[in-house]
C-alpha cells in the first residue's frame, strides 16, 4: 500500500480531470467542493478522495448537472447520481475516470470490473476507440508532467495489451478468407509502443485476413525472409519513438528498395509521421493520422 499515491497538488487534479486549476480554486471558494490539506510547510495537496470527487463532479458536469447543483449535493448523493447517469449514457466518460483511479491505484480488481461492466453493452472495438485509446492518450500527458510515473503507465497499457491478446486469441482458429495479399506487422528497431499495432491485428483477424505479427523492433533485415514466403505483403508499422527524426526518409527509401517490390506496401502510423514531407514518399508508402483510417482502407 506504501506505492499507492495519496497526495495529490491542483495541477495534478488539473490533468487528471481536465478541470482547470483556476475552475478548481474558484469551486472551492464559491461551493466549498473540496477542502485541500496542508503539509508542515503550508503547501496545499489534495487527498485521493478530493481527486474522485472531482472526477465524478467532472462527470456530472459535462453531462448537464450544474455546479451550483452538485454542491447542493452530499458524496453519496454525488455518486449515485453519476452511477444513474453512467448507466443511462455517457458511460465512456465515466469509465475513462474510473480507469485513471486504478491506475493511480494500481487497482487490478477495479481495471477489470470497470472493463467487465463495459464489455456487457459495447463490442471490443468500441471500448477501445472510445475508452482506451483517451485514457492512452490522457496517460501520456499525465506522464510527460510527472503527474504518474513510468510504472502507472506500464500498468495501465500491460492490462490493455492483456484484453487485446484476450479477443485476438479468441479469432486464432478461424481460417482466414481467401485473400492473396498478407498483412505483417512489425515495430522498428528501438520502437516497443505496440498496443495500436495490437489492435491492428486483431481488426485484421476479426475481417479474416492473413496477417502475420512481428511485435517490437524488428530489424529491416529480418523482414527480408518474408519476401521468400509471400508475394503480396502490406507492411503496418508504428514511428512513435523510433526512427529518429533525421533518419526517417533514408529509413523509408531503405525500406522501398529492399521490400517493396511488385504490389507490396507500407503503412505508418504515429506521432512521427508528421515529421514526414508525404510529398518525398515512395508511391507504395502511405502514411495514416489514426487507426480508424487505417482499418477502413483495410
Amino acid at each position: 500500500m506504501n506505492n499507492i499515491k495519496t497526495k495529490f497538488s491542483i495541477k495534478d487534479l488539473e490533468n487528471l480531470s481536465g478541470i482547470k486549476a483556476h475552475t478548481v480554486r474558484i469551486w472551492e471558494k464559491r461551493y466549498n467542493l473540496l477542502s485541500p490539506n496542508r503539509t508542515d510547510t503550508n503547501i496545499r495537496y489534495y487527498s485521493l478522495e478530493s481527486l474522485q470527487k472531482l472526477l465524478n463532479i467532472s462527470f456530472l458536469n459535462k453531462n448537464g448537472v450544474k455546479v451550483s447543483k452538485i454542491a447542493k449535493l452530499s458524496n453519496q448523493e454525488i455518486i449515485a447520481n453519476v452511477r444513474e447517469i453512467a448507466s443511462r449514457a455517457k458511460l465512456e466518460d465515466h469509465a475513462i475516470n474510473t480507469f485513471k483511479i486504478a491506475m493511480i491505484n494500481f487497482d487490478q480488481i477495479l481495471f477489470y470490473n470497470t472493463y467487465n461492466s463495459l464489455i456487457e453493452t459495447r463490442s471490443f472495438s468500441d471500448i477501445f476507440y472510445q475508452v482506451f485509446l483517451p485514457v492512452l492518450n490522457d496517460i501520456g500527458l499525465l506522464w510527460q508532467t510527472q503527474t504518474i510515473t513510468p510504472a502507472h503507465e506500464h500498468f495501465l497499457s500491460i492490462h490493455i495489451k492483456q484484453k487485446i491478446l484476450l479477443n485476438i486469441e479468441r479469432l486464432q482458429l478461424l481460417d482466414p478468407k481467401p485473400n492473396s495479399r498478407t498483412y505483417v506487422l512489425f515495430l522498428p528497431e528501438s520502437e516497443i509502443h505496440d498496443i495500436g499495432l495490437l489492435f491492428i491485428n486483431y481488426q485484421l483477424r476479426s475481417k479474416g485476413y492473413h496477417s502475420i505479427f512481428l511485435g517490437e523492433s524488428v530489424p529491416m533485415e529480418s523482414l527480408n525472409h518474408l519476401l521468400d514466403f509471400f508475394s503480396n505483403i502490406t507492411f503496418i508499422t508504428y514511428f512513435t519513438v523510433a526512427p529518429e527524426d533525421d533518419k526517417i526518409l533514408g529509413y523509408l527509401n531503405d525500406f522501398n528498395d529492399a521490400l517493396l517490390k511488385e504490389q507490396n506496401q507500407l503503412y505508418i502510423l504515429g506521432k512521427k509521421t508528421s515529421t514526414i514531407n508525404t510529398e518525398n514518399l515512395p508511391e507504395n508508402i502511405s502514411i495514416f493520422n489514426s487507426i480508424k483510417n487505417l482499418v477502413k482502407q483495410l
